[in-house]
């Protein structure tokens, strides 16, 4: 593929709890240069993004990277969010209520966050290297039941990331209107080829600018 088909998928992203003022402001400016789908950055820049990009795409994470938070917290941080700027919002479910067979609680929660998010887009990630194949499915279920827009493999944060095994497994699971999204440990241009040719509609990576520009 072409570098230029390439970056419309991609969440071009830094979440790292140290990034700086200049480290977003250069994340923004290479969004727009090459035109990638949107930045995925820390909810406190938001607001920078938004004033000094206004053209952009942005994404922030909430109940990140942990998903622990409560679904009041995660909706507050929701809608602070958007009120700041963000077009995107990417939620980590409660894996807790998983790991206890509450997928009931974790359809609400979703639910109850994509209602705050309105007609804005909720990814949610599901941390698919902590989970059993089952939770995976009855993941798939909670995520197209709660009509959230995106099912999303990964923090980046865990112990693994994206695998195109996952990816196969969610097209068998998830609704026709939910999209896929692979984030974390995509370093290579065969990774990101490899996840578009799987089905994925949006891919989160720190890395695509510079590997696509150094070596496309």
């Amino acid at each position: 593929m072409k570098n230029s088909e390439i970056f419309p998928y991609i969440d071009h992203t830094l979440l790292k709890a140290t990034a700086t003022e200049e480290q977003i402001k250069q994340l923004c400016e290479e969004a727009l240069l090459y035109h990638t789908a949107s930045v995925c950055i820390p909810a406190s820049y938001i607001k920078f993004a938004h004033e000094n990009f206004p053209k952009l795409n942005i994404c922030t994470v909430i109940g990140f990277p942990l998903g622990y938070s409560t679904t009041a917290v995660k909706c507050f941080e929701a809608k602070s969010a958007i009120q700041d700027g963000a077009d995107e919002i990417d939620m980590v479910i409660n894996l807790g209520w998983v790991k206890n067979g509450k997928f009931l609680e974790v359809e609400r929660e979703i639910a109850d966050v994509k209602a705050t998010c309105g007609n804005k887009i909720l990814k949610v990630i599901i941390e698919t290297c902590y989970l059993t194949e089952n939770e995976k499915i009855e993941l798939c279920k909670c995520v197209t039941n709660a009509n959230a827009d995106f099912i999303k493999t990964s923090t980046g944060f865990g112990t693994d990331g994206a695998k195109s095994e996952d990816i196969r497994l969610f097209k068998k699971h998830i609704g026709e209107n939910v999209k896929i999204k692979a984030a974390g440990g995509v370093k290579t241009k065969a990774d990101l080829e490899m996840f578009i040719s799987e089905g994925c509609s949006r891919i989160g990576t720190s890395s695509a600018v510079k590997l696509l520009t150094e070596n496309g």
